[in-house]
């Protein structure tokens, strides 16, 4: 009997080790925006395998429910208080992270700003909140880890979330397209700049990992609420499917990548069709989109 596949097969269920547990065991991993949706996600895979976790954002709230979300599965977790656009503020992060846990030896600058608006609609200080979340905060988090491990005597790992529309653009994206395209850039400039003092530097573009912090306008319809009619693989990402991506980057046997953007989007950006679908202006997806 013959069967017919309809898409990438489930992963293995949340829980399950990627690594030995003792894998990433003595680092200490700094995870920006660790509080919620990939961050949190990325910051319990990394503490599976072995990570202490210090878990920076600027809400309370998020910081504790990171830690909660750590301490679930084991691990050992610290919040600490972060605006990536504050350069004094990262320096206080780290200076609070490594009297918790440890000196970070591992960096995940997840923290991002988006929401959707036509170019024309988007002010300057949308703009510069955006940017300066996405690129300014990852500059300002990568040069204040890398002088530290420098200083320390080197060795550590970089992991940039990025985007796909890095390399496409995209409508109603204008600000953090642009931003995440030069996280892309940024992510090849220092992995060569950095490698000679054993600092890996890479990045992960995700695709659809629903999860509770998505804006509304930047779901699924109503056909497909989660997106998966859109992927090629048939369904999105599982958040422990990402997790275990960013352990592996982030591990010691991923010793020889280094400025390497990885997309993890079950062939969702490489999608072409023989006919494509009818153009929609921005302004009107936006009005057919659901507002929360």
């Amino acid at each position: 009997m013959v069967t017919t596949a309809t898409g990438l097969p489930e992963p293995p269920p949340a829980g399950t080790p990627m690594l030995a547990a003792s894998a990433l065991a003595g680092h200490v991993a700094l995870v920006t925006g660790g509080g919620t949706g990939l961050g949190r996600a990325i910051a319990v895979e990394l503490a599976r395998a072995g990570a202490a976790v210090a878990i920076a954002s600027r809400d309370a709230e998020h910081r504790a429910d990171g830690v909660a979300a750590v301490e679930d599965v084991g691990g050992k977790a610290k919040g600490v208080e972060l605006d990536v656009r504050d350069p004094d503020s990262v320096s206080r992060a780290f200076d609070e992270a490594t009297a918790a846990v440890g000196p970070p030896s591992i960096l995940v600058n997840n923290a991002a700003g988006n929401f959707p608006v036509p170019a024309e609609d988007l002010s300057p200080n949308g703009w510069r909140a955006v940017v300066g979340s996405v690129l300014d905060g990852t500059f300002y988090c990568s040069t204040e880890f890398a002088r530290r491990r420098i200083a320390f005597g080197g060795g550590g790992a970089i992991l940039n979330v990025a985007a796909t529309t890095a390399w496409t653009g995209g409508p109603g994206t204008a600000h953090s397209s642009a931003a995440k395209a030069g996280v892309v850039n940024l992510t090849q400039t220092l992995a060569v700049e950095w490698a000679i003092h054993g600092i890996r530097v890479n990045a992960v573009a995700p695709g659809r990992f629903p999860h509770a912090n998505v804006l509304a306008q930047m779901r699924g319809d109503g056909d497909a609420p989660d997106g998966a009619a859109t992927v090629p693989a048939g369904r999105v990402g599982r958040l422990h499917e990402l997790g275990w991506a960013a352990v592996w980057l982030c591990s010691p046997f991923a010793s020889y990548l280094t400025g390497h953007t990885l997309v993890l989007d079950g062939g969702n950006w490489l999608r072409r069709g023989i006919a494509m679908p009818d153009y929609v202006p921005i302004r009107h997806q936006l009005a057919d989109l659901p507002k929360r």
